[in-house]
């Protein structure tokens, strides 16, 4: 089985960036999602091999999901954060998955996270 392996994950003021990567990007379906102490898993954004995304209404026009095919790799370009997006981030795959969906359940590929911190 393919691990998928996150980085990226720290700390930020408010107003201020990251960007996460994963690796490998060789499934058909993929997305980040996130899940902060006390809440629920919740998917951010995903993206099928067409380049297509979705993304939760919480980080639109903020985060950027995107695949470099030469790299291999997955990532999630996070600007203009607040402390509401500070959680854990995983990084999901499956072949199976066609269309861009921030369903959790419909991954069956998951990385161990990676920790984004965002202080005010």
């Amino acid at each position: 089985q393919v691990q998928l392996v996150e980085s990226g994950g720290g700390s930020a003021q408010s107003g201020g960036s990251l960007r996460l990567t994963c690796a490998p990007s060789t499934y058909n379906g993929m997305g980040w999602f996130r899940q902060a102490p006390g809440k629920e898993r919740e998917g951010v954004a995903a993206i099928n091999r067409y380049g297509i995304t979705t993304y939760a209404d919480s980080v639109k026009g903020r985060f950027t999901i995107s695949k470099d095919n030469a790299k291999n790799s997955l990532h999630l370009q996070m600007n203009s954060l607040n402390p509401g997006d500070t959680a854990m981030y995983y990084c999901a795959g499956d072949s199976r998955v066609w269309s861009p969906t921030l369903n959790a359940d419909q991954y069956t590929r998951w990385g161990q996270g990676t920790q984004v911190t965002v202080s005010s």
